[in-house]
């Protein structure tokens, strides 16, 4: 009779998925109380990056395989008229004229109200006069009140116009790598057409895990894992666990783990398979 440190099980789980064999392994190792299986590892993300409006493409100033940063500009689109409507719209909102000449205009209509308003009350003006006088202290604060209300409405065209000129602008929305480029400079893109670049994130690096439905309840997030990958060659480095499919697959009796491993280097390639050594689980 074998002993449970000699005791050795082993399943195929049928698997297909882009890039990797159908045929994918899982072993439970008793002697040792882990579970180790086929990996693939990919980027934690990919993006196509395309323009939201129509416009000549200008410049690309990355190529293909450029590693770039989050925030960095990778394209500019044609944008001569968008800027100087921007900076037609900060000049507005800048002025300081039309309220200076307002608050002036208030000043003298309030003197020449309060000498008046005086003389009225010493019966040496007609009190039409000091009538008059309020009446064109109050259209002064209106014209203030017109004149900071116009300076308001520029600001908000300057970030209006600001805004128009940044979406001619491509920016890298997270640290990565070029993997592909689409558009050339003097193409014109448009919104929904093919993108300008495609950009992969590589650290961290998404690993997908099938494991078999035996499993199931004894994998919890940010345990970690060994992954060892193919490139480079025999190469182990450490994982968390950071997503559990809590649906298996009926037909393959199988689930989806989802590991989170760190490339701070970029050291370790996307694209290719690797073996996923699950150990310590709870309740084996």
């Amino acid at each position: 009779m074998r002993t449970r440190h000699h005791q050795r099980s082993k399943r195929r789980l049928l698997w297909i998925a882009p890039g990797i064999l159908a045929g994918v392994w899982a072993t439970w190792t008793n002697a040792a109380d882990l579970l180790v299986s086929d990996c693939l590892i990919e980027p934690n993300q990919t993006v196509t990056l395309g323009s939201p409006v129509t416009g000549l493409l200008e410049e690309v100033r990355v190529k293909r395989a450029d590693r770039v940063q989050k925030g960095q500009v990778l394209a500019q689109l044609e944008s001569r008229t968008e800027k100087a409507n921007a900076e037609l719209a900060r000049f507005k909102s800048v002025q300081t004229g039309p309220v200076s000449a307002a608050e002036g205009k208030i000043e003298f209509a309030r003197k020449k109200f309060d000498r008046r308003k005086t003389m009225a009350q010493e019966k040496v003006m007609a009190a039409q006069e000091r009538d008059d006088a309020e009446a064109e202290l109050r259209l002064a604060q209106a014209e203030l009140k017109v004149a900071t209300e116009n300076r308001q409405l520029a600001k908000l065209e300057h970030q209006q116009q600001t805004s128009l000129l940044n979406l001619r602008t491509i920016r890298s929305p997270f640290t990565g790598v070029v993997v592909e480029q689409s558009a050339y400079p003097g193409e014109v893109v448009e919104p929904g057409k093919a993108g300008i670049l495609k950009l992969a994130q590589l650290d961290p690096l998404r690993v997908h895990v099938v494991l078999p439905k035996s499993a199931f309840g004894k994998i919890r997030a940010h345990m970690e894992v060994e992954v060892t990958s193919e490139i480079p060659a025999n190469g182990r480095h450490v994982a968390k666990v950071r997503s559990v499919d809590q649906l298996v697959d009926a037909a393959s009796g199988t689930f989806v783990v989802i590991l989170e491993l760190p490339n701070p280097k970029l050291q370790i390639p996307a694209g290719v398979t690797c073996k996923a050594r699950f150990t310590e689980l709870p309740g084996k």
